[in-house]
């Protein structure tokens, strides 16, 4: 079984794939948006037990604002349109971020979708939109204080303060669009992650290469910081080897 439960995604290149077809970068959004629907299929079908994607940040306003028009509207099609199957595959819908700042009838579908399925025991489906780790993780501090003042704060507190606690920590960040950072994303939740850097842009992003990924990185030792298998047989052959030299010489003398 796959060591890889919760996937992290930055949908990154949409604009680039566009303007290489002599395009306005919108369009590239449109199409992206489209694969979104086939890796959340996807992620569903493996057996994943979260799906996190990074829709919109907290820097994107600075975006033209036609696209950023875009985006919204593409996140509230989104959510008409996947609904009914979000529903039917029992699905755990939420959107993390600063969603009071989005238009009030997308603010309206995002609660409402997330009232229908708070119960779901499927999927944990979450959007990033309008979203910073650095906010998240100042908003997690500061609600923690004002809710436990004078107590000091630890890991575990910290965690459970974060938007979306039950999705645990991140086991792969992927990032599509060939730029290799996090972006700002998920910091606190991807400590120990496994990162994977694909040049494929978003709107040419597959399900097969999805899970051709999850395969590649499942194969990987993950040490949290631990020696792996060969090394620790390797110290532990170097410390009987010490063991018996010592013994040998004690027996000389």
């Amino acid at each position: 079984m796959s060591s890889i439960k919760h996937v992290a995604i930055i949908m990154d290149g949409n604009g680039r794939w566009a303007n290489r077809r002599f395009r306005p970068r919108i369009w590239g959004h449109v199409r992206g948006s489209t694969v979104v629907s086939d890796i959340v299929k996807a992620a569903d079908d493996i057996g994943l037990k979260a799906l996190t994607m990074y829709a919109f940040s907290t820097e994107n306003w600075s975006r033209p604002v036609e696209e950023v028009s875009t985006l919204f509207r593409l996140l509230r099609k989104f959510l008409l349109k996947e609904k009914q199957r979000i529903l039917n595959n029992n699905i755990k819908f939420q959107v993390i971020g600063e969603i009071q700042n989005l238009p009030y009838e997308t603010v309206a579908l995002i609660k409402g979708l997330q009232d229908l399925t708070q119960n779901a025991t499927g999927l944990k489906l979450t959007f990033a939109f309008n979203y910073g780790s650095r906010s998240e993780i100042i908003r997690a501090v500061n609600n923690f204080q004002l809710n436990h003042p004078g107590r000091l704060m630890s890991e575990a507190d910290l965690t459970e303060s974060m938007y979306r606690p039950e999705t645990g920590d991140v086991d792969l960040m992927i990032r599509t669009g060939g730029e290799q950072r996090v972006s700002n994303f998920l910091l606190w939740q991807m400590a120990y992650a496994e990162l994977y850097f694909t040049p494929t842009k978003w709107p040419d992003f597959s399900p097969s290469e999805f899970k051709k990924i999850i395969e590649h990185v499942s194969n990987r030792e993950r040490r949290f910081g631990n020696v792996c298998a060969q090394e620790a047989l390797e110290l532990s052959i170097e410390k009987a080897e010490c063991n018996k030299t010592a013994f040998i010489q004690g027996v000389t003398l």
